[in-house]
């Protein structure tokens, strides 16, 4: 189902602030509520934590390390241009990159409890930068970069916001020739005021209980390419979320230059072990969607049509992380245990196997440019290793030091592997060769298991020869 060009009520930041207005939207959200402690699901008792998802019990409170003087970086600023962020000269450096050179050096962990994003380098292990991802409590999660490094934020409480990564897309919105914005973890700006924050997309998603649990959560960006090349494009970007009170998932496809609605999809029946809407998101080499339900559904979404192609699971298997390999093959880690392979020829799901006395629990997921699947175990906590060409668990308990709950992996540009640990509020880098671990602490309940530096896309746009 395709309803069109659906007005959101907040479109890009530069217009709101130039004083656009968008017409015939809905009304205000109400206030965000929230809760604190554990849930427990009615399906199948699996423990659910206060902004929804499984895992631990409490929560910490947000913090505001905004120390009152707002950090500047002067540059010479240009006038953006209606595509800010997607011609040939930005496909370098900085977290993204094309074909002919990608450059995955930048690792984007949002900060759940704190309402922020972390932009981090990922050769030095070092944050350059953090963001309020919106207004109050926008308590984000997944976090999707395009191939010029650019990213969205998947805010659970019912949003979307985008964020440059190179200082030369920011916007000189007060016009004064500088930059105004964060230069590190304690430089966090006041929302509205971090001039590298794109635009800001509200869904009018509202909740029937106090928590946001079918807010925002599986987000994946396009990389539509003119003439084959992803640096002249003007990618798009996905995400879903339930329609509660319904049983019901909307997927949204928004102008990645504007944060305009382009196309809304909506899938009926839907089914979730916690209520969710599309738990986990990717896109294809064709900017088609691939979206995850925590009940095993695995949805399809054409690009061009945009008819939905549906499969669920006929083993009762509690799902979690989703990620394409280079074929563009879907693989699924289960939060009940095993892993599992979509073949894209019989639509049918394949169960890989268990860790073999690993962890019991797998969450995120990512498979590097090797066909080697990096998996977030819990309980207990440790990173899994499985070959995906050759079908073979090859370790099943990697050491994390210190580790509590790894939720989310990703690669970087050099090969490493990144672990985000919510529970012990830090990122670990681990070399796929020697396990050796750099660690990033001060992050706040990190919570982000998607495509958290671009390499999982190029993967399966740009995928290895030979």
């Amino acid at each position: 189902m395709r309803t069109g060009r659906a007005c959101n009520r907040s479109i890009e930041l530069g217009l709101l602030w130039l004083g656009v207005a968008c017409s015939g939207c809905r009304g205000e959200k109400p206030p965000e509520t929230s809760v604190g402690g554990a849930e427990t699901s009615a399906d199948d008792g699996i423990p659910i934590d206060d902004a929804g998802e499984p895992g631990v019990e409490g929560d910490e409170t947000a913090n505001d390390p905004d120390d009152g003087i707002p950090p500047m970086v002067r540059i010479d600023v240009q006038a953006p241009t209606e595509d800010s962020g997607t011609n040939p000269g930005d496909c370098v450096d900085g977290g993204g990159g094309s074909s002919n050179g990608n450059t995955f050096s930048i690792i984007w962990i949002a900060n759940s409890a704190e309402g922020t994003v972390s932009k981090i380098d990922t050769r030095t292990a070092t944050e350059l930068a953090r963001y309020r991802t919106g207004p109050d409590a926008a308590d984000p999660s997944r976090t999707s970069v395009n191939l010029v490094g650019d990213v969205a934020v998947a805010n659970r409480s019912g949003s979307v916001t985008k964020i440059a990564s190179a200082i030369e897309r920011c916007i000189d919105r007060d016009g004064d020739g500088e930059i105004t914005t964060s230069q590190g973890p304690t430089g966090i700006l006041a929302w509205g005021e971090d001039e590298c924050v794109l635009w800001h997309h509200e869904t009018d998603f509202t909740t029937d209980t106090t928590d946001n649990q079918g807010g925002p959560r599986a987000i994946a960006w396009d990389a539509r390419g003119d003439d084959g090349n992803p640096c002249l494009s003007r990618p798009n970007v996905w995400f879903g979320w339930r329609n509660q009170p319904l049983a019901q998932v909307l997927v949204r496809r928004l102008d990645g230059a504007t944060g305009e609605t382009l196309d809304e999809i909506v899938v009926d029946e839907w089914q979730s072990v916690w209520n969710h809407g599309t738990y986990g998101g990717a896109a294809d080499k064709d900017g088609g969607f691939w979206g995850l339900g925590t009940l095993g559904t695995l949805i399809y979404i054409d690009p061009v049509t945009l008819d939905v192609s549906r499969w669920d699971n006929p083993v009762t298997h509690t799902m979690y992380g989703l990620a394409l390999d280079a074929q563009g093959t879907p693989w699924l880690a289960g939060y009940s245990g095993n892993l599992w392979k979509f073949d894209l020829d019989t639509h049918t799901f394949i169960d890989m196997g268990d860790t073999a006395g690993g962890p019991t629990v797998l969450r995120g997921l990512m498979i590097d440019a090797e066909g080697t699947a990096w998996i977030a175990g819990n309980s207990p906590c440790a990173l899994v290793r499985f070959d995906t060409q050759t079908e073979e668990l090859v370790d099943n308990a990697i050491a994390l030091p210190g580790c509590s709950e790894p939720v989310g992996i990703s690669i970087d540009v050099e090969g490493m592997v990144w672990v985000v640990d919510r529970g012990a509020s830090m990122a670990y880098k681990v070399d796929p060769e020697t396990y050796e671990v750099t660690t990033v602490e001060g992050l706040v309940r990190p919570y982000t298991y998607s495509d958290m530096t671009g390499a999982g896309l190029a993967l399966v746009v740009n995928p290895p020869v030979g």
